[in-house]
């Protein structure tokens, strides 16, 4: 069956709306007509090749939708069903799963090299991470699709898919804020406002938003910053002047850059935790020197997809959102400049059904 998709025909090109051969659903497989897509920084990465993928290949990541069919075996799930679509499913037999640290799957991304689909001249089509959102519909495997929990509306439903669940298990897995503390949010997209909701969530006493834009501010407030700081040479400096010369117990990068990773390590109090979320290129170096690593006691760490089990996290997070704590609509706030994404991608989805393209 033909479907229109934005097809990445190759690292660093432009993407191309076009038609697609789309099978039906095989054993263990899904079809998806997709409601709203998320577009985010990493569909940017993974379409200038910071990080790699095969192509072509539909991108997409971020995805919520109503099944259309199911292939045979598959049981937990019938059309008519509205789902959320989990980009990195777990196998739930490697070392990191077995461990409880479902977000480290060594498997997760294998379907990726996949053949999904085809273009309408014959073209193998790789899934980008697994679901391919970018398109009208979608096949997906079972295990990447998962059940919406009522209260939550289908189009907002889809940044549940990676940027609130980044956010809110930064603050909440990663960092582990606790109420009362202070925390630094460096990045104010997508997923920085999710972070900033989720320390207002967890009780923090003062949350500072750091972003180079100023006109980000007002976003950032409504989210839950209590400050907002212009990102400058001088941010640490502001940080400890607001925090009692202290610095922060917990600073979340959300950019990927080596000055703002920096930024929040020196934003960070001694003993404090610094947690880093944002993907950076392999040219972003960050250095630290022996004598301050043993000095200021912190901590610093990685954070993948907000070190989230998706299942598990899923329904906590659409209770935030049926109780009114967490607004999806508050993080459709950027329009950023994905290279070869027209106005016509947009269209395709909005024109049809009534799904929409979000974009942060």
């Amino acid at each position: 069956m033909a479907v229109r998709a934005a097809v990445l025909p190759t690292v660093g090109a432009p993407l191309e709306i076009t038609g697609i051969d789309l099978p039906d659903p095989g054993p263990g497989q899904v079809r998806v007509r997709l409601a709203a897509a998320g577009v985010c920084h990493s569909d940017l990465s993974l379409s200038k090749g910071t990080m790699r993928v095969p192509v072509p290949a539909v991108l997409g990541h971020e995805g919520a939708g109503t099944v259309v069919a199911v292939g045979e075996g598959v049981t937990h799930i019938s059309p008519g069903a509205a789902v959320v679509l989990n980009w990195a499913p777990s196998c739930g037999r490697c070392h990191a799963c077995t461990l409880g640290e479902v977000w480290l799957c060594a498997n997760a991304l294998n379907g990726a090299a996949d053949v999904y689909a085809r273009t309408v001249d014959g073209t193998d089509l790789h899934p980008g991470l697994n679901v391919a959102a970018f398109a009208e519909e979608t096949v997906v495997s079972a295990s990447c699709v998962l059940p919406l929990p009522d209260g939550v509306p289908l189009t907002d439903a889809a940044l549940l898919g990676c940027a609130v669940l980044t956010g809110y298990g930064a603050v909440h897995h990663s960092a582990r804020v606790q109420p009362g503390e202070t925390v630094a949010v460096f990045g104010v997209g997508g997923v920085g406002l999710a972070t900033l909701q989720a320390a207002r969530i967890a009780g923090a006493a003062r949350i500072i938003a750091v972003d180079v834009s100023p006109q980000k501010e007002e976003l950032a407030r409504g989210a839950g910053a209590t400050d907002y700081v212009l990102a400058s040479e001088n941010t640490p400096g502001e940080i400890r002047a607001l925090t009692g010369k202290q610095g922060v117990d917990v600073s979340v990068e959300c950019v990927g850059r080596a000055v703002s990773i920096r930024a929040a390590w020196e934003s960070t109090r001694r003993g404090g935790r610094t947690t880093v979320v944002g993907i950076g290129g392999k040219d972003e170096r960050v250095t630290f020197n022996a004598l301050e690593i043993f000095h200021w006691g912190r901590t610093l760490s990685g954070c993948v997809y907000g070190n989230s089990d998706p299942a598990r996290d899923l329904p906590v997070l659409a209770e935030h959102v049926r109780a009114g704590r967490l607004d999806l609509g508050a993080l459709v706030t950027e329009r950023i400049a994905l290279d070869g994404i027209p106005a016509a991608f947009e269209n395709m989805l909005a024109g049809k059904g009534g799904r929409a393209l979000v974009v942060f």
